[in-house]
């Protein structure tokens, strides 16, 4: 949905308030002062472009990760209005932008139809929280020139610098994040990188470059997808085998408001494939563009299915999860005036947009499965197979709790259960074995602390239908541990414990466990990852000897660390094999007193990467699966608290 047409000058910036108490709680307006919040100043500069990108005025982002540790961002749209504002007469409206929390185009003016920032804080807060700011807008022919300092003082008014090169129009903004507000400042690549391709994707036509000068040799990437979500489809599936090569797409506008849909089924048993987007803003928790997208699906398929017979007359219509077994879609929305759920925009609340989603999907839908009747019969038939897999799922979960009823026995018996029921302050650990089980028991508060061991290595998930899932003692024992259920059924209001932790031995094994309980929890337990439930504790991998006192690592990083800063240290480093070596005592301390532990919780930011990333580890394809190693292999993608 574009528009060339619309007005954009300082009439068209709205103010909605100021810049006051950004730098004294951070937190209120971009989440932390850790890499999320880093990361967020990068999102919010290059979310303008985007929104330049979407409303016509923009083919190109550049991104630099300066050497010096400054990032700038470069667009060719039409650069920040430089007249005064009716508002603030005595500033310009570009010095509006940039020191008025709030102050853009897209509140109310005629600047953007469409935007993706409408909660978002604005590039004024990037102001507040970074050492130095430089701005230069291209735009009627002229260069324009302003630098902030310490958090936003102007230092340098917006002049006229010169004639702009070529007729180049467009803004750029380069930045230095504050070193006294963030824990670190150091961006990583791969986190902006997977961002921008994401971007690139819902943006058909729309190149980013991204430019790293941080090393000793510069490293360029670009994006840029003439097919758009269509193509966004093919990499999320490129780990995975296709049930068939073609990638589906429709699309239909109505008013002010837009929807497009890409589709592919792959042999997988994953039924949480769909990605939503509305406005380019990745909605995790759905809303009603997926309500009306989920529903149109079952019914159109169920119709199709009958049409051509290959439901027989009196058998079950097919359930939506079964439709979605494999399937991996691209749901994306556009339109003016969207309603969020919440500061995080998680949840798309239009009920308009459910209507057309539907009448999109009904006819779109429709009209791609009489034309492709192969494919369509594919579908059809493993939805089928999905049909019976999850009756004999149900069938076996029924049998699990007769039998549960019958042996009295309302939890795991392996589980030493916590005294207090209120799951707010109640932690489970799963614990990787027996031996380090016990260790474990001695080790926590018997009030809020509970122990749940496993086995070895559970049932990789990712590879596995739920009715032989469900036969997997361990996955049984997890499930009925937490107490919210799974897949489908599963109902976060019912989680026993507010902090489910994973503990398992440093060493490569204990990741391998890891990964696979991560596996488990992502694809039949979303909402608990993604509500920030999840958490790994980091026991140490050495030990050595400071005077009296027995120091602990966590790994080779910290062993270099100390080595460093203690070059006359002498004494041996002791690698500890496994938490079942650990005295109680030592596992409390190092590992689980919340005084003295170090825990990292996983995040979610975006689903489609999380998909992605799961899909390549524990999927079959194992060159994706070596590649993914090779690249992240000393990445850390978990947020440290």
């Amino acid at each position: 949905m574009r528009s060339a047409e619309t007005s954009y000058s300082a009439a068209d910036i709205t103010v909605l308030e100021g810049l006051e108490a950004v730098r004294k709680r951070p937190g209120m307006y971009i989440g932390s002062t850790g890499p999320t919040g880093l990361h967020h100043l990068v999102w919010e500069v290059v979310d303008n472009s985007v929104d330049e990108a979407m409303a016509g005025h923009c083919s190109i982002i550049r991104v630099r990760l300066l050497a010096d540790g400054g990032c700038e961002v470069s667009d060719d749209g039409r650069g920040i209005p430089v007249d005064r504002h009716p508002q603030f007469e005595e500033l310009t409206a570009a010095e509006v932008v940039l020191t008025v929390l709030h102050a853009g185009a897209k509140f109310g003016g005629e600047g953007y139809k469409i935007s993706g920032g409408l909660h978002g804080v604005g590039v004024s807060v990037v102001n507040a929280l970074s050492s130095r700011v430089e701005v230069e807008i291209d735009r009627e022919g002229y260069r324009h020139y302003m630098d902030f300092v310490d958090g936003g003082l102007l230092r340098t008014r917006l002049i006229e610098t010169g004639p702009s090169p070529e007729g180049r129009t467009g803004t750029t903004v380069r930045f230095w994040p504050d070193t006294a507000i963030f824990d670190e400042v150091t961006f990583r690549l791969q986190t902006l990188v997977e961002r921008f391709q994401m971007m690139a994707f819902l943006n058909r036509g729309l190149e980013i470059q991204v430019r790293d000068e941080r090393g000793d040799e510069p490293n360029e990437q670009s994006f840029c997808y003439e097919g758009g979500i269509r193509d966004f489809v093919a990499h999320v599936n490129a780990s995975k085998e296709s049930l068939f090569s073609i990638v589906g797409y429709y699309e239909q506008q109505e008013d002010d408001e837009e929807v497009e849909v890409a589709f592919q089924w792959n042999t997988g048993f994953n039924v949480d494939g769909l990605h939503s987007f509305a406005n380019g803003i990745n909605t995790v928790e759905g809303g009603m563009h997926e309500e009306g997208f989920r529903s149109a699906l079952t019914a159109s398929l169920n119709r199709y299915a009958r049409s051509k017979g290959l439901l027989r007359n009196g058998a079950d219509n097919l359930q939506g999860e079964d439709i979605r077994e494999g399937l991996t879609a691209i749901l994306s929305v556009r339109m003016v005036d969207p309603q969020f759920e919440g500061q995080t925009k998680s949840k798309l609340g239009n009920v308009s947009m459910r209507s057309l989603v539907q009448r999109a999907t009904n006819d779109g839908l429709g009209h791609w499965l009489e034309e492709h009747p192969s494919e369509a019969r594919r579908i059809t038939q493993k939805a089928l197979n999905a049909q019976r897999a999850r009756i004999a799922a149900q069938d076996a979960r029924r049998s699990a709790r007769r039998k549960s009823a019958l042996d009295g026995a309302g939890m795991p018996d392996k589980l030493k259960d916590c005294a207090s029921r209120d799951p707010r302050e109640c932690e489970l650990f799963i614990v990787e074995g027996d031996s380090a089980g016990g260790s474990a028991v001695q080790a926590r508060d018997p009030r809020t602390m509970a122990i749940l061991p496993i086995r070895g290595k559970i049932l990789n998930v990712e590879r596995a239908r739920p009715d032989r899932m469900l036969d997997n003692t361990e996955i049984q024992t997890l499930i009925q541990a937490i107490g919210g259920g799974y897949g489908n059924e599963f109902d976060l209001d019912r989680i026993r414990y507010y902090k489910v932790i994973l503990l398992c031995d440093a060493d490569v094994d204990g990741s391998h466990i890891r990964t696979l309980l991560l596996t488990f929890f992502y694809r039949q337990m979303e909402a608990l990852v993604v509500g920030g439930h999840v958490y790994i504790a980091q026991p140490p991998l050495y030990s050595t000897i400071v005077g009296r006192e027995k120091v602990y690592l966590k790994d080779d990083h910290a062993k270099e660390a100390f080595v460093a800063e203690n070059p006359g240290h002498r004494n041996e480093f002791q690698r500890l094999k496994g938490l079942g070596e650990m005295d109680f005592d030592e596992l409390r301390e190092t590992t689980m007193n919340p005084a003295s532990r170090s825990l990292l919780q996983v995040a979610v930011e975006a689903t489609t990467i999380a998909d992605e990333m799961f899909s390549t580890l524990m999927g079959s394809d194992v060159e994706s699966r070596k590649r993914f190693i090779r690249t992240n292999a000393h990445d850390v993608r978990f947020l440290d608290i």
